[in-house]
């Protein structure tokens, strides 16, 4: 069909050019008025031919040789792409065959990445932020979901009411994660800061039992950890949304020397991540439903956590104000001890994306 689509967008050109050839006679305005046409019809020509062009190449199954990856990520519902790539075949398409190792959380998943336990890692840019603070050599390919599901969960026999209750009272959060910055923030939008709290460093599978069982005041997590806290408090619980509409990116992350041997694995990745977005917005409801398989989560519960995500390929700028935003919240708590904020451009890279998508990447360089 899109070959087809080509064909008939020349033969429409071969026309007109043509008729103008053959039709040189008539006023000056009238002329001008073919011109005027015949420049506007080989627009749309060129635009058709360079969208069949960049279809065709990048659409079509891949018909090389089969190489594997190795991708980190987290058991969340921000990953569902991953899901969707996989049960439609697109990474197979791509020739790829990817295996998932999944960990608690990104940051985890970065530094066995960057040990080479996996070739890629599936992080909040926060993750990147520490890491480009370190000065390691790790960039992001590329965003695939923008998602907000952080909340604050406070025992209310603790003196938790408000917000303001919970001044000098132990909190638990797994450090080092994007979880410590929406925390952070979440404080200092009411007033006070994370140094006005005592924080207590749990992994995220301790989440919910802590404040549970009463080892913290307070915690802040996401799904499912938050539910089941909340369910098991029942009256006793009072529970914030901690992220204030500020999500937070999914980006697929690589080693920069892997990226260096490995442009073309890293490209046709983004291939089938983009393949799968197409997917995800014309078959919503399917898209839906192989992620709830996946993760074995009920109807009512997936309707709730899938409308906190934006499945989306995208390198733009936002990502990196971000960034900016979050690493000098690290500087002014004394997390680092970097006192400027790094150029992340460094840390992006956008090659890859450019190629596949390249309307997505909106970063100024």
């Amino acid at each position: 069909m899109v070959e087809q689509r080509f064909e008939n967008a020349l033969v429409l050109l071969t026309i007109i050019i043509y008729v103008e050839v053959s039709n040189r006679s008539g006023s000056i305005m009238a002329q001008l008025k073919r011109y005027a046409l015949v420049f506007v019809v080989v627009l749309v020509v060129l635009a058709v031919a360079l969208g069949s062009f960049l279809y065709l190449n990048f659409s079509k199954p891949y018909l090389g040789q089969m190489e594997s990856i190795t991708l980190g990520a987290t058991l969340l519902e921000s990953t569902g792409p991953a899901f969707v790539a996989e049960e439609q075949h697109f990474f197979a398409d791509n020739g790829l065959n990817v295996t998932i190792k999944y960990y608690d959380v990104g940051l985890n998943a970065v530094n066995a990445m960057e040990k080479g336990e996996v070739d890629m890692a599936w992080c909040a840019e926060y993750i990147l932020v520490g890491k480009a603070l370190g000065n390691q050599k790790v960039q992001a390919i590329g965003s695939v979901a923008k998602t907000e599901f952080a909340f604050v969960v406070g025992r209310k026999d603790r003196g938790i009411d408000n917000v303001s209750d919970l001044t000098g009272k132990r909190i638990g959060v797994v450090r080092g994660t994007v979880m410590e910055f929406y925390l952070g923030r979440f404080l200092e939008l009411h007033g006070f800061s994370i140094s006005n709290v005592i924080l207590v460093n749990i992994t995220l599978a301790q989440s919910a039992d802590v404040v549970i069982n009463g080892d913290v005041d307070a915690v802040i997590s996401f799904p499912p950890y938050v539910e089941t806290a909340q369910q098991q408090l029942g009256s006793n619980a009072v529970v914030w949304a901690a992220q204030s509409n500020q999500m937070f990116y999914g980006l697929i992350t690589c080693r920069t020397d892997w990226i260096t041997q490995n442009s073309e694995l890293a490209r046709r990745f983004l291939n089938a991540m983009s393949q799968t977005e197409d997917y995800m917005v014309q078959h919503p409801d399917e898209a839906k439903a192989i992620v709830q398989k996946a993760m074995n989560f009920t109807s009512d519960y997936m309707d709730v956590v899938w409308s906190r995500n934006q499945f989306a390929l995208s390198l733009d700028q936002s990502l990196v104000l971000a960034m900016e935003d979050e690493a000098r919240w690290m500087i002014s708590n004394n997390l680092t001890n970097v006192t400027t904020v790094p150029n992340f451009l460094n840390y992006i890279y956008v090659d890859g994306l450019e190629t596949v998508k390249p309307d997505s990447v909106n970063v100024i360089k």
